[in-house]
């Protein structure tokens, strides 16, 4: 998925397409578009492929679950808004240590009166990877993600997602986060964020 700018609260369309059919994989696309600003704000690619629970592989439940994880709060200064919509349960770390961090989170419904899938849920939580293992004060640096990238091994299930994430920077202004995100089964996905780090 790609941002190509802010996404207002505001009047939003959205367009999909099959990009390119096949038997066996397809690509399909989509593009949302901020319709007062007359301009897409944001696209996404998806490689679909079938789905099937006969491969070599099994996922192995984490050792832990967000029972075992501590609720921290919002640090002082720090705006609401997100932070205080979704649940968090930190196994490692917290939003304020720098480093990298181990959080089950539970987003809230994105749209009132519709059910959230647990693939919307997992999407919304990978986005997170940067805020969960920052690896400077956010009060002092910010970090801009202009694309996410993710690979699902599986349909995931539940309402709870567990992201192991990490920061990697550079000597330059480019990072990069990543993480492994599990559901209550095992690991389901892994993401990666390119990051612009500035001073604020």
């Amino acid at each position: 998925m790609e941002l190509l700018g802010p996404v207002p609260v505001a009047t939003l369309t959205l367009s999909a397409s099959v990009l390119r059919p096949g038997r066996s994989v397809q690509l399909v696309g989509a593009e949302l578009h901020d319709v007062e600003a007359g301009r897409t704000v944001a696209r996404a690619h998806a490689w679909v492929f079938p789905v099937s629970t006969s491969g070599p592989g099994q996922p192995t439940p984490l050792a832990h679950s967000p029972e075992d994880g501590e609720t921290r709060p919002r640090p002082e200064g720090w705006h609401g808004g997100y932070l205080d919509a979704v649940e968090w349960r930190w196994i490692k770390g917290s939003v304020e240590e720098a480093g990298p961090g181990i959080v089950w989170m539970r987003p809230p419904r994105l749209v009132e009166g519709e059910e959230t899938s647990p693939v919307q849920r997992l999407l919304a939580c990978v986005d997170s990877a940067s805020g969960a293992s920052a690896a400077l004060d956010v009060r002092e640096w910010g970090f801009l993600n202009t694309e996410l990238s993710v690979h699902l091994l599986r349909p995931p299930v539940g309402e709870w997602v567990c992201l192991d994430a990490e920061t990697t920077l550079s000597t330059g202004s480019v990072g990069v986060a990543t993480s492994a995100a599990y559901d209550g089964l095992g690991l389901v996905a892994r993401s990666a964020q390119a990051l612009l780090v500035v001073p604020r």
